[in-house]
Formats: C-alpha cells, sequence, structure tokens
C-alpha cells in the first residue's frame, strides 16, 4: 500500500507522511525513482533524500511508498575518500549512465542503539544513483 502523498498546489510541491519525521514537503524533482528495490522492499521505489540536520553528513533515504520506511546514509567519500567500486555496466544502462561514468553513491548505515561508535557502512551494496 502507498504511503499518503498529497500534491500542495501552491508551491508544486507534494506532502509526503512518514512515521519519523511527521508531514513533509517534497519537491517532485528530488524524488528519486529506484529503477529496482531494495532487497526485501519490492513495494518501495520512490525516495527522497533528506538531511539528519544542517551541519550532519548523514542523509535519510526516505520511502514515498511506506512511510516507515527509511535508511541513514552517507556519501561513501566521507569517510573512505579512494572507495571506488566497480559498478557494472548493465547497472549503468538501468541507470541511463554512459559507460565510464560514475553514477552518485551512497552507503546505507547501521547504527547499533545506544553505541554509535560501532556503525558499520555497507560498502558491498552501495547505492548508485543517477540524480
Amino acid at each position: 500500500m502507498a504511503a499518503p502523498v498529497s500534491k500542495n498546489e501552491e508551491a508544486a510541491w507534494i506532502t509526503a507522511q512518514t512515521s519519523r519525521f511527521g508531514s513533509v514537503a517534497v519537491d517532485p524533482a528530488r524524488i528519486i525513482t529506484m529503477v529496482s528495490p531494495f532487497l526485501g522492499f519490492p513495494d518501495s521505489r520512490r525516495f527522497f533524500l533528506r538531511p539528519h540536520s544542517e551541519k550532519s553528513p548523514f542523509l535519510w533515504l526516505q520511502s514515498l511508498d511506506r512511510p516507515e520506511l527509511a535508511f541513514v546514509t552517507i556519501q561513501p567519500a566521507i569517510i573512505l575518500p579512494d572507495y571506488r567500486p566497480e559498478i557494472p555496466s548493465a547497472v549503468l544502462r538501468e541507470l541511463e549512465l554512459e559507460p565510464g561514468t560514475q553514477p552518485d553513491l551512497l552507503v546505507i548505515l547501521t547504527i547499533p542503539a545506544g553505541r554509535p561508535k560501532e556503525m558499520t557502512a555497507n560498502l558491498l551494496g552501495p547505492v548508485a544513483l543517477n540524480v
């Protein structure tokens, strides 16, 4: 079932209902439509990025299709400047990128409750985007 999304006619933005952030105004031009869904979430393909806070490097990848689904992410270059995963040419084609072009990358973080120093980043499964 899709999350409630209403159109804000005045600003041409949409209002998304999220369980973590409440009502959030989203610029339709900033909506990310996943070519392939995340494993385990076949009904969630529309997302938007929301900063954790003004000076934080963390970004929330919030689903528009499921109000309760959001992943905390980071640009991998922030934590590992030399990170250059090989992106298969089939993925580049799906993203409509030219061969040799690097997509924008995010990695999903796992942060154990109450133990932020034990945070891990999924470097084996980066999120490749064409934004």
